[in-house]
């Protein structure tokens, strides 16, 4: 039996108990006389198998109810059972819409606004991808290298929504075979970058990171998510995200991957 708010989905099996206790039947005689296993039996009493027409006519022949009876009961249960989890995992993933910064999200652009809770968890479902929202809590918060000043739940979410978006962007650069040798070798070229204008910059240091496998984007900050920026593993490449923060912070982010992104660093990113 599962229950929810609204529903209460109780399985046909407890039909076929009741019949057992009214008639005297032991569950071993009476899979006997279906000419079925003890197992399958107990599975079919606790629902843990389907009803399927075939057993239903198996049980009109040995407990005189019409096979109709049986098949609708099934169909009954099997809908109720899919409203009943529905409600249920809407109900869990509301609790965890209150812990996402949707309001930051909305406000970038990422998800629609919206203040009625139901169309936020439909929203963030289709913005992550999954079909209930308690599976982001086990995408690897590990295979996201990134500087925190502490951990929170919040800010775990915070970071998986903002590396969600990273991904999202991603998809639309092309990028070549990650080659992490081409990559080191241009690090000076990078280096020097930082006297050049945001505005030149940024495009060229796109066109050539995705030359090397590596997919950069710049997305707002979420706050709580991180200091600057975060870089991870997506398919066939890598995903660099960086925040833009402050009118120095794209000069810092350059410097920061010159100093920082050596060969042997990127390719443990990449295959860990």
């Amino acid at each position: 039996m599962v229950k929810s708010r609204s529903f209460i989905a109780t399985p046909p099996g407890a039909t076929i108990k009741e019949q057992l206790i009214d008639r005297g039947l032991s569950q071993k005689e009476f899979a006997l006389r279906m000419g079925m296993s003890e197992k399958h039996i107990s599975k079919l009493i606790n629902g843990d198998v389907q009803l399927t027409p075939e057993v239903a006519v198996r049980l009109e022949m040995v407990l005189g109810v019409p096979a109709k009876f049986w098949n609708k009961l099934e169909a009954t249960y099997r809908e109720k059972l899919i409203k009943a989890n529905a409600e249920n995992e809407m109900d869990s993933d509301k609790e965890l819409v209150k812990k996402l910064p949707y309001r930051e999200m909305s406000k970038n652009g990422w998800v629609p606004e919206t203040r009625e809770a139901t169309e936020k968890v439909i929203y963030l479902r289709k913005y992550f991808e999954v079909v209930n929202l308690e599976i982001i809590k086990d995408m690897k918060l590990s295979k996201i290298a990134c500087r925190r000043l502490a951990e929170t739940e919040k800010g775990n979410l915070a970071l998986l929504a903002w590396a969600q978006k990273a991904k999202l962007e991603a998809r639309a650069i092309e990028t070549s075979l990650i080659d992490l040798k081409t990559l080191k070798e241009k690090l000076p070229e990078i280096r020097s970058m930082t006297a050049m204008n945001p505005a030149d910059f940024c495009p060229k240091l796109i066109e050539m990171l995705s030359g090397c496998g590596i997919a950069l984007v710049f997305l707002p900050h979420i706050g709580g998510s991180f200091l600057h920026g975060a870089t991870f593993c997506d398919g066939n490449k890598i995903v660099v995200g960086l925040t833009v923060r402050g009118k120095d912070a794209d000069k810092f982010w350059l410097n920061k991957i010159a100093a920082r992104w050596s060969a042997k660093a990127v390719a443990q990113l990449s295959f860990s």
